[in-house]
Order: C-alpha cells, then sequence, then structure tokens
C-alpha cells in the first residue's frame, strides 16, 4: 500500500517511551540471578511491555496529528503499572500474594484501550492485525482464574496466538479487510434493525487499510533499541559504583562498553538487518516486527548479564549468569540473520560472519564459568567486533532502522 508523508516521533511519543524506560529496567533485574524458569518467565513479561508498546507506536503512527492524548497517556499509565508489578510476578511478597493480577489487569486494558481507539477511527492494521483484533488477549483473560504454572503456559499462549495470527493475516490483507467490512456491515445492519423505521442509525464508513508511516515507523523502533542500550549503560555504571575500583574492573567495563556501542553501531548505522550494504526498504512488518522483538529482548537480557559481571569482574559468572550474557547476544544475532536471509544477503555474510557470530555467544556462555567475568565479556565483544569487520563487496556501508517495516 502507499506510505504516508514522512515526519518524526512526536513530543506525546517521547514522553510515552519515559515509561518504557523504566519497565526495561525493571525486567532486566530479574536476571541478576537467573534459573531458566526466571527466563522464561522475562520473555512473557517482556513481550508483554513491547507488544503495548509496539501496538500504541502503530496506532500514533496510522493516526499521525490525530492521535488521541487520553489513549497513549493511558498506555503509558498501564506499561507503568506493569513495570511496577513485574518484580512481584511468581515472587510472594511479605504479606503473601503477588501482583500478577494488577500486571494481567493493566496489560489487558491497554491492549484493549489501542484496539478500540484503531477501530473508531474506522482503519484495518492489516500490517500487524494482532495489534487490533487482539488474537492472543483471550489466553491472558483465562489466566485470570488460573494459577501457576498454568497462569504463565497461558500467556505463553497468547504471545504465539499473537505473532502466529499477525504473520499469516497480514500475508493476505485484502482478504482480512474483505472481513472486517463484512463485519463493519453486519453491525450496520443490526443498528438498523434496532433503530426502526423512525430512528435512524448512526451512518458508518467503511473500514479502510491503514498506512504505515514507514519512516516514522522505522525511528520509532530505532528509538526502542536506544531505550534497551540505555539500559546495558545503566547496568554498567551502577555495578562499577559502591566499591573499589580495580583493573578487572576497568578491563570489565570498558569490554562492556565497548560491546554496547559495537551494538549500537550494527543496528542503528548498517540497519535492523545489521547488514552493511543492505537496504531494509521493503521488509513486511510482519518480519521486521518479531525481529525487533527478540532483538531487543536479547539486547536486555545482555545488559542483565553486563551488569552482574562488572559487579564481580574477578569472579566465575555464576549461576546461569553466562548464559544470560550469551544466550541474549545470541538471540539478537539470530534474528539478525533471519532478516538478512530475508532481505537476500550474499552466501558469504551468512556462513563467514552471520552464522559464526550467532554460535560463538553460546559458546562463551558455555565455558563461561571456567573464566573470570571481564573475560566473558572481552571474548563477546571480540565476537561482536568479528561482525562489524564485514564490509559488503560492492556497495557502501551504512543505513538506519528507516524503511524497516513496509506495510
Amino acid at each position: 500500500m502507499d506510505h504516508a508523508e514522512e515526519r518524526h516521533a512526536s513530543w506525546l511519543e517521547l514522553f510515552f517511551d519515559l515509561v518504557v524506560v523504566v519497565a526495561v529496567a525493571q525486567l532486566a533485574h530479574r536476571l541478576a540471578h537467573p534459573t531458566w524458569p526466571d527466563v522464561a518467565l522475562f520473555v512473557l513479561l517482556y513481550y508483554a511491555v513491547w507488544s503495548v508498546w509496539t501496538a500504541l507506536t502503530l496506532y500514533s503512527n496510522v493516526r499521525g496529528d490525530r492521535t488521541h492524548v487520553r489513549a497513549m497517556l493511558i498506555g503509558m499509565f498501564g506499561i507503568a503499572v506493569m513495570a511496577a508489578a513485574a518484580p512481584d510476578v511468581a515472587h510472594r511478597m511479605d504479606g503473601g500474594g503477588t501482583h500478577e493480577g494488577w500486571f494481567i489487569a493493566a496489560y489487558i486494558t491497554c491492549r484493549f484501550s489501542a484496539s478500540r481507539t484503531l477501530q473508531e477511527a474506522g482503519t484495518v492494521l492489516t500490517a500487524w492485525p494482532a495489534t487490533q483484533l487482539g488474537a492472543g488477549v483471550a489466553p491472558w483473560i483465562a489466566s485470570v482464574w488460573a494459577e501457576p504454572p498454568v497462569r504463565y503456559w497461558l500467556w505463553g499462549l497468547g504471545l504465539v496466538l499473537d505473532m502466529l495470527f499477525s504473520v499469516l493475516q497480514s500475508r493476505r490483507p485484502e482478504r482480512l479487510l474483505g472481513e472486517m467490512r463484512r463485519q463493519a456491515r453486519r453491525r450496520e445492519e443490526r443498528e438498523l434493525r434496532r433503530a426502526g423505521e423512525g430512528r435512524p442509525a448512526r451512518p458508518r464508513e467503511e473500514p479502510v487499510a491503514a498506512v504505515l508511516n514507514v519512516p516514522h515507523l522505522g525511528e520509532r523502533l530505532g528509538l526502542f533499541v536506544i531505550i534497551v542500550l540505555g539500559e546495558a549503560v545503566l547496568q554498567v555504571v551502577t555495578a562499577a559504583s559502591g566499591h573499589a575500583w580495580s583493573l578487572q574492573l576497568g578491563l570489565a567495563a570498558a569490554a562492556g562498553f565497548g560491546l554496547i556501542v559495537a551494538l549500537w553501531w550494527l543496528t542503528l548505522q548498517y540497519g535492523i538487518s545489521t547488514l552493511p550494504g543492505a537496504t531494509a526498504r521493503g521488509l513486511r512488518a510482519y518480519v521486521a516486527l518479531p525481529a525487533h522483538f527478540a532483538m531487543t529482548a536479547g539486547i536486555t537480557a545482555t545488559a542483565a548479564g553486563l551488569g552482574a559481571v562488572t559487579a564481580e569482574p574477578g569472579a566465575h559468572p555464576h549461576g546461569g549468569v553466562g548464559w544470560v550474557l550469551g544466550g541474549g547476544l545470541a538471540v539478537y544475532f539470530a534474528a539478525s540473520l533471519a532478516l538478512g536471509v530475508a532481505l537476500g544477503a550474499d552466501r558469504r555474510w551468512i556462513w563467514l560472519w552471520a552464522v559464526p557470530t550467532v554460535l560463538a555467544p553460546l559458546a562463551v556462555a558455555a565455558v563461561s564459568e571456567l573464566l573470570d567475568g571481564w573475560a566473558v565479556v572481552a571474548l563477546l565483544l571480540a565476537v561482536t567486533l568479528w561482525r562489524l569487520a564485514y564490509r559488503a563487496r560492492g556497495r557502501s556501508s551504512g543505513g538506519s532502522l528507516d524503511g524497516a517495516a513496509a506495510a
């Protein structure tokens, strides 16, 4: 479909992002002493926050100057509640109980608010239908009456349904738009029957496909990357405070900062695929958005690992910290590999740069308990620098997230 004229993030959107900064920090703290169930729950909670941010970002993207401040502020407050409740999900408080009910209520409210606002605008978001139709919200509603661990399995089902529904439906936008128009006509017919002869029903316009502003969406996705990279900086700085500085701490901090800079360069200078010379223009939203979720979740996990290692740079990473650190980086590079393949990357990049940088962090994680923390971070920095060493043949490197999500 056609794209709207280029514009930039508004002050309202930037204000809205402030609460996401807090939410990412709260979720990263859950990985300070990780177990595999902790990691799985982190993914579910992170998806809930990311999906609300995505829903409202897409809403403001298609509505532009007609974005309702009230809808954005409702979402902002809802994410704030989710952020406050996140540390106490699956953790009993001193007085007994958890804040899971508050997290569920805030999530459902935000999703329904965004969906209703889009529907009232008379547009159908065919690029990412879960935003408007909420396919994965039903399991969250059912989870209100479930107990752990069934509740968490229902959250996972909601994630899967959202992803599957959006990917499958957005590949046939005309079919989805036709179904929404049929539903609108049926609602209008019911209103006509209820109105009777003397009371005409309110006329309704036929739903139209929403038009994504691609450069604006690319900028918004990039700003979210900045948020999670900022959390990585915060983790390193905070961990370095409050105790004597040593050579090992200096090495860990320098390697950690270098890793953050390298990830920034790959994502925001080379583009969402991290492939120099490639253009993401024309990349479909049903490909770009799941990759964005995986990449930012991976960076957040890596940030949590950096904080834990910097706090004890001379010790061997304990209790799964090495796996959070290396696994998060591997997830980031795996999503990059998938995008590169979708964009037609050459085999040289795939087999000599992309695949090794997916496998190498896992290898580092496997031996992390035998190494000092600063050495683990240094090895992961070396892996990331290897990806940076790639140069596209016959192309100029550069690019951005602009155009990373065509409708």
